[in-house]
C-alpha cells in the first residue's frame, strides 16, 4: 500500500512539474528587420490596393536577431523570404513577427476578408518547391535572369493570394486581374511569361517546400522556408515533444 501511495505521489509531481514546462513553453516569434533585397527587379503591381504602384519584386532580405519556439528553426542572421502581403510596408526597425503556418497568413485578415486557405497554401509550396532558386538569396552581384525569375516568381506568389482560386491553374494570369472588386492582382514591367508558365504547372504532383509565413499586424508579411535542422536541433526539438506527453500513471 506505501509503494502505491509513494508511485502515485511521484506521478502527480512529474504531471505538475510537465505542466509547468507546458506553460512555459515560448510562442512562436522571430525578431526580423528589413535589410535589402537579394535577387529582386522592379515591378508595376494592381493589387493589395494599390493602382499602378512600383515596387522591388523578388527577395526581401530580413536580419533575425532572435526568435522562440518554431522561430528557432532559422539561424540568427540574414533570412531570404519573399513579401506576401502587398497592403503594408516593410519593417524599418526590429520587431518580434508571429510565426504561422502559411495558410493563416496573411494578417490581418481586413483587406482579404481571412486568411489564404489550406488550398493556396499547397500551391505556393509546390511553387516553391519546384521553381525557388537558392541562389537568389543574399547579397552577391544577381544576373538579369535570376532578378527576372526572383521577380516572376514573388509576382506567382501574389498572383496566387489575391486572385480568386480558379479552376484550374492554367486559368492564372499575372497579365490580367481575373477577381472582381477590390481583390485581384495583375502586373506589369515584370517576367510574366515566367510566372505564368510557373503557376500553369502546379498540378500537385511536384515536391512542396516546408513553408512558414513570418507575420506582424501593420507590416509587411513574409513567406520563409524552414531550413534543414542541425542534428542538435532535431535532437532538442524531439525531446521537447517528449516532455510535452503526460504519461499515464497506473
Amino acid at each position: 500500500m506505501k509503494m502505491v501511495k509513494v508511485v502515485t505521489i511521484l506521478c502527480a509531481a512529474i504531471v505538475l512539474a510537465l505542466s509547468c514546462i507546458a506553460e512555459a513553453t515560448p510562442v512562436d516569434t522571430v525578431d526580423i528587420v528589413h535589410t535589402g533585397f537579394g535577387a529582386s527587379d522592379i515591378i508595376k503591381i494592381w493589387g493589395g490596393g494599390h493602382s499602378a504602384l512600383r515596387g522591388y519584386g523578388g527577395v526581401y532580405m530580413l536580419n533575425k536577431t532572435a526568435g522562440t519556439g518554431q522561430g528557432n528553426f532559422w539561424p540568427d542572421g540574414s533570412v531570404g523570404t519573399f513579401c506576401i502581403e502587398l497592403s503594408e510596408w516593410t519593417p524599418d526597425r526590429t520587431l518580434t513577427y508571429d510565426v504561422v503556418k502559411l495558410e493563416e497568413a496573411p494578417q490581418p485578415y481586413s483587406f482579404l476578408g481571412g486568411p489564404m486557405d489550406a488550398d493556396k497554401a499547397e500551391y505556393i509550396s509546390e511553387l516553391w518547391g519546384r521553381f525557388f532558386d537558392p541562389m537568389w538569396v543574399g547579397s552577391a552581384q544577381f544576373t538579369c535572369q535570376q532578378k527576372k525569375e526572383a521577380e516572376a516568381f514573388a509576382a506567382a506568389v501574389w498572383e496566387i493570394i489575391y486572385e480568386d482560386l480558379p479552376a484550374s491553374p492554367a486559368h492564372w494570369d499575372v497579365k490580367v486581374d481575373g477577381t472582381a472588386g477590390e481583390l485581384g492582382f495583375r502586373c506589369e514591367q515584370a517576367a510574366r511569361d515566367i510566372a505564368n508558365n510557373w503557376l500553369h504547372a502546379l498540378d500537385g504532383t511536384g515536391p512542396k517546400a516546408n513553408l512558414r509565413a513570418f507575420v506582424y499586424n501593420g507590416k509587411q508579411d513574409y513567406i520563409a522556408e524552414v531550413p534543414v535542422p542541425e542534428p542538435a536541433t532535431v535532437f532538442l526539438l524531439s525531446l521537447g515533444s517528449l516532455i510535452l506527453l503526460r504519461p499515464r500513471c497506473k
